[in-house]
């Protein structure tokens, strides 16, 4: 069994990142679970409950470990790198966004 790299920077880990969500249905519900955030952070404020702060975390997580598990056939990266996890989300969902990166790995 191959050594697993391991990464100390985000700039490192990116490309790994981008690695580990090839598939279109993996980058899908990775969008559709940060978008859910989005929207449950929104509600939290707008309607001023604290309580819509659960699903803002449980949401994006079920959708895009439901992308790993049984898409990409993968563990997902959360596990290891929370944190540089998080960021590679959130950029790669504004990236789609912008164009920049779509719903198909490169």
């Amino acid at each position: 069994m191959a050594e697993e790299q391991e990464y100390s920077t985000f700039k490192e880990f990116y490309p790994y990142y981008l690695d580990e969500h090839k598939k279109a249905g993996t980058r899908i519900t990775h969008f559709i679970g940060t978008t859910g955030f989005f929207a449950f952070v929104a509600l939290a404020i707008v309607g001023q409950n604290p309580y819509c702060l659960i699903p803002a975390v449980v949401f994006p997580y079920a959708w895009a470990w439901v992308g790993h598990f049984f898409i990409e056939g993968n563990r997902p990266a959360t596990f290891k790198y929370p944190w540089m996890s998080l960021k590679g989300d959130f950029k790669l969902y504004f990236q789609i966004l912008a164009g920049k990166e779509g719903f198909k790995g490169k």
